[in-house]
């Protein structure tokens, strides 16, 4: 049995984490020939950490600025550094979670996810709970989760690939 992923989405948070499951994904479209995704969610229930702005114009615009900016930073670097050219970009507003699981992937029919294990700290994801957790239970395609370094080792501080400017 041989079995190819066609479509793969990489949720981008500015983690290291999240830029590590992307140059290990890069890898995996490049050996599929498969289209990837890269997916940043603006999250709108998150109103504290914008300060309760998320209705603010100007602010609003300044994410969306911010999340075009990094895509296209990541995006060159990946054409640039890997020869991938079949690349999206996607801006989404709303729950990382249901964004992710539900809404992204049935509209753009990902076979695979692959995320980083955390880009939140301890505290967030007490309090909103994991992101990476949600969509690996919830999601109806494979989920693969990033939890180990370039040469696969875990436990190692985690270096991103791509980290050139600081977000």
């Amino acid at each position: 049995m041989h079995l190819n992923y066609h479509s793969i989405l990489v949720p981008v948070d500015t983690s290291k984490f999240a830029e590590l499951a992307l140059a290990k994904a890069v890898a995996v479209a490049k050996r599929n020939h498969a289209h990837l995704d890269l997916l940043s969610v603006i999250d709108t229930h998150q109103t504290n950490y914008y300060g309760g702005l998320v209705n603010n114009g100007d602010i609003v615009n300044r994410l969306v600025q911010d999340a075009t900016d990094y895509l296209a930073e990541l995006t060159d670097q990946i054409k640039a550094k890997y020869g991938l050219t079949d690349i999206s970009t996607h801006i989404r507003f709303g729950n990382p979670k249901t964004v992710i699981a539900f809404d992204f992937t049935q509209d753009h029919q990902n076979d695979l996810v692959m995320m980083g294990a955390t880009g939140m700290n301890a505290l967030e994801r007490v309090v909103t709970g994991s992101v990476t957790d949600f969509v690996t239970h919830n999601a109806s395609c494979d989920v693969l989760v990033v939890r180990t370094n370039l040469a696969n080792k875990p436990g190692e501080k985690p270096e991103s690939p791509f980290r050139t400017t600081e977000y």
